[in-house]
This record gives structure tokens, C-alpha cells and sequence, in this order.
């Protein structure tokens, strides 16, 4: 048998061993609604009438984090395409908000954590609608100021003492594309959500054209028909003599 002191030693190093610090910011969140790392992700997501998705993405101190969303389809009687959208920090901070069928957003990442998306489909009330979204996170001037200063002073130094060494100019240049690259993608990624959302459209307009010319014929034979009815009946035919014409 363990005495009192003993026991009370024991729950203090089991609580001390278990006691720790908190590596899983959202223990009920699953890997596809948590995003790790730097890369961007491009997917379509369905939000149900008046329902909201939240999704959450790493960021660290002075990344830039961006987001793009547009709505290509919409189903139900309102037919809304407004979607509210809210980008929080991980202290809770709200650092944008955007109420409209597409919207772009981007920051510099103030603190290191996840940054919370959440997409709330409020305005239609009877009726779902799909999102394409584009997020994540891109590095640009990551250095301090000081150090980045440091930097430049060096190489304008090696620059002087050696104009012939290009490997630098190159490198920097390489840099300096990629990123212009990286920039030309996110807008043609921007220009592909938005015709493949107009294509949503056309289709949803063609539909409603050819409902209502289908509707439309069979309104007008069937007033054509109910027409013709009716003018019948107002002739009364006499079958007593054949002589006798119809007469109204």
C-alpha cells in the first residue's frame, strides 16, 4: 500500500509528465479543413443553404497571405450570389471581411499560427452555391530590415570590387522572375474562376429560356384550343329539319 505522500508525489510527476505544451491548435478539426505549409491550393467547395465551411492555414510572421473566391453556380428559388467571407487571425482578430459573389484578399502576417477562413452562405436562404477558392502563403522579403540592409551593402560592396562576377545579377533576376511568375498565375487562376463562372451562368440562363419558351407554346395552345371551344358552343345546330341552318 502506498502511503499519502507517495501518492501525492505520484499525481504530481503524472501531471507534470502529461502537462505540456499545446501542439494541436485545433484538436477537432480534420486534415482537410487544417492547411499546412506554404503552398497554395485551389479547390471548389459546396456550402448548403444558410450554412457556412471554415478552413484554417499556417502562416508565419511576415508572409504574405492571400485568398481568392468566386461563386460559379448557384441553385434555389433566390438565386443570391452574395457570399459573406471572413478572414480571422490566430488571436482572433478580424483582418478582413468581404460581402460580394467574388473578392480578393491579401495581408502581411502579423503573427505565426492559422489564419481562419470562414465562407457563410446567409443571404441565400433556400438554395446552395459553389465556391472555387485560392489560398496560401508566399514569401516575399522574409529578412529583417537591418539584416536585409546588411545585405545589400554587402553585395553593393562585391558588386564594386567585381563587376564581372553576373552570378549574382542572375540569381537575383531568376528570383525576381519567379516571383513575377508566381503573380501572373494567381491572376490567371483569378481569370479562370471567373469564365468558368460565367459559363455557370450561360448555362443556367439557356435553361431558363428554354423552360419558359417550353411554357409559354403550351400557354398559347392552349388558349388557342380553348378559344376554339368556346366559339363552337356558342353555334346551337337544330337537327329538326334539314333546312334549317346554324344559327348562333
Amino acid at each position: 500500500m502506498l502511503s499519502s505522500s507517495h501518492a501525492v508525489l505520484v499525481l504530481v510527476l503524472w501531471a507534470l509528465v502529461h502537462a505540456g505544451p499545446q501542439t494541436n491548435f485545433h484538436p477537432d478539426m480534420t486534415d482537410q479543413e487544417l492547411f499546412w505549409g506554404a503552398d497554395q491550393y485551389d479547390f471548389a467547395v459546396v456550402l448548403r443553404a444558410e450554412g457556412m465551411e471554415c478552413f484554417w492555414h499556417f502562416a508565419h510572421h511576415g508572409e504574405t497571405f492571400y485568398l481568392n473566391f468566386m461563386v460559379q453556380w448557384v441553385t434555389g428559388v433566390g438565386h443570391g450570389r452574395h457570399l459573406s467571407v471572413t478572414v480571422n487571425a490566430p488571436s482572433g482578430l478580424l483582418m478582413s471581411t468581404i460581402d460580394d459573389a467574388k473578392g480578393q484578399i491579401s495581408f502581411e502576417a502579423a503573427e505565426t499560427g492559422f489564419y481562419q477562413m470562414c465562407f457563410n452562405n446567409f443571404h441565400n436562404r433556400f438554395g446552395s452555391l459553389q465556391v472555387f477558392l485560392s489560398f496560401g502563403v508566399y514569401y516575399d522579403g522574409l529578412q529583417d530590415p537591418a539584416k536585409r540592409k546588411e545585405e545589400d551593402k554587402k553585395k553593393k560592396e562585391e558588386i564594386s570590387r567585381d563587376l564581372n562576377n553576373t552570378l549574382g545579377v542572375i540569381e537575383h533576376a531568376s528570383h525576381k522572375v519567379e516571383n513575377y511568375v508566381f503573380h501572373m498565375f494567381r491572376y490567371y487562376n483569378f481569370g479562370r474562376m471567373k469564365r468558368s463562372a460565367d459559363h455557370f451562368l450561360l448555362l443556367s440562363n439557356s435553361q431558363y429560356v428554354t423552360w419558359w419558351s417550353t411554357a409559354l407554346s403550351l400557354l398559347i395552345v392552349t388558349s388557342g384550343y380553348l378559344q376554339l371551344l368556346f366559339l363552337k358552343r356558342l353555334f346551337v345546330t337544330k337537327t329538326s329539319g334539314e333546312e334549317q341552318k346554324p344559327r348562333c
